[in-house]
């Protein structure tokens, strides 16, 4: 139980090493699921949204597998339109879609109910350590962990099921202004949102990792 609960938990917080693994998303069997079980489905807007079974082998949400790169343009009320398969993809049954503080200049994109799942399943883990004297020599940690979980998300909803209006606190965090481009990306599991200058130099740090990161996660 405690185990099923900590990788919940790790799955929330995403780590580095874990955002690298599965977030960059080039291998079906390290996201546990099976792309075999059905074909991609090609998009119009160049976007490939590949419908997959869940396995048990991360307690994350692989019903789609998002990739893609669509540049859009934030309104004056700072709202911006994604294309369909993104907003369906990142979009509960309710509704309600999270969206989550990543690195400066990137905000991101989740299912409400399968993230509030994971978060509450961490947050219990922690609970339990805390009421049995487990975290006295690491508060210090738990306040920060406290501070981050307090403003990193916020639950929303896409207006017309497409339409995000960036809340408040999330556009000094992406570095935005209105009426000015931002990149829509596919992360695998999730739709990210970056400011252009962010995500070009992202991508200049990232993309020569482009190769050996495709073979190792493929081998």
């Amino acid at each position: 139980r405690h185990s099923t609960s900590l990788q919940s938990f790790l799955w929330v917080f995403r780590p580095l090493f874990f955002y690298n693994l599965v977030a960059c998303g080039f291998s079906a069997h390290y996201a546990g699921c099976d792309l075999r079980s059905r074909p991609p489905a090609w998009t119009p807007s160049g976007l490939h949204v590949f419908r997959t079974i869940p396995t048990s082998h991360w307690p994350m949400p692989p019903q789609t597998f998002i990739t893609g790169e669509v540049r859009r343009t934030v309104d004056d009320r700072f709202r911006v339109s994604l294309p369909a398969d993104m907003a369906e993809a990142v979009t509960d049954d309710n509704g309600q879609t999270i969206i989550s503080k990543e690195r400066f200049g990137c905000v991101s994109l989740w299912r409400a109910n399968d993230w509030q799942q994971r978060i509450d399943a961490g947050v219990a883990l922690i609970r339990q350590k805390i009421e049995a004297g487990r975290m006295e020599n690491r508060y210090g940690d738990v306040q920060r962990l406290g501070r981050l979980l307090s403003t990193r998300h916020q639950t929303v909803r896409l207006a017309n099921r497409s339409r995000l209006l960036v809340p408040d606190e999330f556009r000094s965090f992406l570095g935005i202004e209105p009426n000015q481009d931002v990149m829509l990306v596919g992360a695998v599991i999730c739709v990210e949102i970056w400011n252009l200058d962010a995500w070009i130099e992202t991508l200049r740090e990232d993309m020569p990792e482009f190769g050996p990161l495709f073979l190792q996660l493929t081998e």
